[in-house]
């Protein structure tokens, strides 16, 4: 099924508005989004969320985007790419 490109372009702003709010939310994080609890000598300090959640979803999203605007353009959703097996 080929997408039309206003539907591509809805596409991207909506994964572009997410991406924007993975953005923020890991600038949340690394200044300071961590909860820390002490009971005696013991401390545990954790995040909220899990950071590498926050990356693994940034990471897709950009893919999808970079997908996406590749489709936008007239270009293949993903490049080719050729792998030569070489014995050592």
């Amino acid at each position: 099924m080929k997408m039309s490109t206003e539907q591509i372009k809805t596409k991207i702003k909506s994964k572009t508005d997410r991406l924007e709010s993975y953005y923020k939310r890991e600038k949340e994080m690394l200044e300071g989004g961590v909860q820390s609890y002490g009971i005696g000598s013991r401390n545990l300090t954790r995040y909220s969320t899990d950071l590498a959640q926050i990356r693994n979803a940034i990471k897709e999203l950009e893919k999808e985007i970079s997908e996406l605007e590749n489709l936008l353009n007239g270009g293949n959703k993903r490049k080719a790419m050729g792998v030569i097996p070489m014995d050592w």
